[in-house]
């Protein structure tokens, strides 16, 4: 039989291509990606604030799309990101949109293989993970920036990886470049420089010196953004505000009590268990990054995807050193499992993959139909937004407020959206207290105080809202009404 290597086949993929091809028609066509990456409407404002860019070559500095904030000094520390969700949408819409997102959601798959097979991975185990993986990651499938910050994390720990042997001028700048790139696509880039840290922390100190000179090239290369060294001291503020994440529900712990949630525990409990062997095999560096992203899933549910796609390899890294020096049935398991590696080694199966990628996109993009889900957003209920004057204040929850603003190109203006580190932690504490109709108190005023402070014309709430109900019971009067939302006028 001749060496593997020497027979690799174009026409067969190998189990990263296939679990790839199949990720991406999972999120199209099962999955509904179409409706459900946009199940979050800050899509609508990052997709017109790249619109912006676009047009006017030229960095937004001030708010664009509000009449409580209007001219407001603004960060779009997601610049990157917006631009390519605008191309995206010139091309062919929300579907363009969707297929960017769903490509790159199938992509992270394709290097979460590689990164297993990077250290040292055993075949099955990696097979047998891929549903808690997809399974955890898919609670943060929308077509948001952080899905490019994913795929980047994944391609740095493998550049960690495959630097362990030896750190040249080569790593520095593929760093830097690396981290200049991700500062300007998601707030995420310090987990670059961080990697590398915990790589040098866990490792010997012949090789701490280069990993520590890769850290110092990603910080570096995260300062090649517009905003200099302010993004930093930003993005900061804005992760240490526990007083304005604390009102932000995806930086909440996740409810483990919720449906179908047995595959996200389980992930969870294979990366604690991964850090603990890591730790024992001398793996320290492993270890560190396994526990240090398990506890943070732990206190806010945006972590989950990182354990998924991080601790997961690295904890089958782990497994498969406990593996080998096992014996009996599950010594020849594992040998088994040896040999099926050997043989995906022999396969790249380029052209088949391609061929379905091609076949899925035109797929979707001629009979799929891509748009906000019209039971969570008032998709219908626009048409009489639209007839209303230009100057209507409208009190509309953050939730729409980024679907108001795709709707209608941001010409009409909103109370609030999903940008929380805009808004600030002040505005949050007036909108929660009209949003939970909040009596006066010695300290503060009344919701009904704060709702005329604001001089609304009109107010466009969820349907199950108890503030549409008390707001009809004061005399607003209702204008339209479905199982989504309700828009009132005073």
């Amino acid at each position: 039989m001749q060496p593997a290597s020497n027979r690799r086949s174009p026409w067969i993929p190998d189990v990263a291509a296939f679990v790839a091809v199949v990720t991406l028609f999972y999120c199209l066509f099962l999955f509904d990606g179409g409706q459900k990456l946009f199940r979050d409407s800050d899509t609508g404002w990052h997709i017109r604030a790249g619109e912006r860019l676009i047009a006017t070559r030229a960095m937004p500095r001030t708010d664009p799309f509000s009449f409580s904030r209007p001219g407001a000094p603004w960060f779009a520390w997601e610049w990157g990101a917006d631009a390519l969700m605008a191309s995206a949408h010139r091309a062919d819409g929300l579907r363009g949109v969707a297929l960017l997102f769903s490509i790159v959601i199938a992509a992270c798959s394709w290097l979460w293989f590689k990164l297993h097979w990077a250290v040292g991975g055993d075949f099955l185990l990696a097979c047998a993970m891929a549903a808690p993986m997809l399974s955890t990651a898919n609670l943060h499938w929308l077509a948001r920036p952080h899905i490019f910050s994913w795929i980047l994390v994944l391609a740095a720990m493998l550049f960690l990886e495959r630097a362990a042997t030896g750190v040249t001028w080569t790593h520095a700048l593929v760093a830097f470049a690396g981290t200049a790139l991700w500062a300007n696509l998601h707030a995420s880039f310090f987990l670059a420089p961080l990697l590398a840290i915990l790589c040098a922390l866990g490792s010997s100190p012949r090789r701490r010196a280069g990993y520590l000179a890769i850290a110092a090239f990603a910080a570096l290369g995260s300062l090649a953004n517009p905003y200099g060294w302010t993004l930093h001291t930003h993005v900061f503020a804005y992760v240490t505000n526990s007083a304005l994440l604390d009102r932000i529900g995806e930086f909440q712990s996740f409810n483990f009590h919720a449906d179908a949630s047995g595959q996200i525990l389980a992930t969870l409990i294979l990366g604690v268990a991964g850090a603990a062997i890591a730790l024992v095999q001398g793996r320290r560096a492993h270890a560190l990054i396994c526990l240090l992203f398990s506890v943070l899933a732990l206190r806010s549910a945006r972590g989950l995807p990182l354990v998924a796609l991080l601790a997961l390899p690295l904890a089958n890294g782990a497994f498969t050193a406990a593996l080998a020096q096992s014996r009996g049935v599950v010594r020849r398991i594992a040998e088994y499992s040896g040999r099926l590696r050997d043989l995906d080694k022999a396969n790249s199966g380029w052209i088949p993959v391609l061929a379905a990628m091609l076949l899925m996109a035109v797929l979707f993009s001629n009979q799929a139909e891509a748009g906000f889900p019209p039971d969570e957003f008032p998709v219908a209920a626009s048409a009489s937004i639209a007839s209303l004057s230009p100057g209507a204040r409208i009190f509309a929850p953050d939730k729409f407020g980024g679907y108001l603003i795709y709707r209608f190109d941001g010409a009409r203006k909103v109370f609030f959206d999903g940008r929380s580190d805009f808004y600030g932690v002040d505005f949050m504490k007036r909108y929660i207290r009209i949003v939970e109709m909040r009596p006066a108190s010695k300290t503060e005023p009344g919701w009904q105080h704060e709702f005329e402070n604001w001089n609304f014309t009109h107010a466009l709430v969820p349907v199950n809202w108890a503030l549409g109900g008390a707001l009809a019971a004061e005399g607003w009067r209702t204008l339209y009404r479905d199982d989504a939302a309700i828009l009132l006028a005073k």
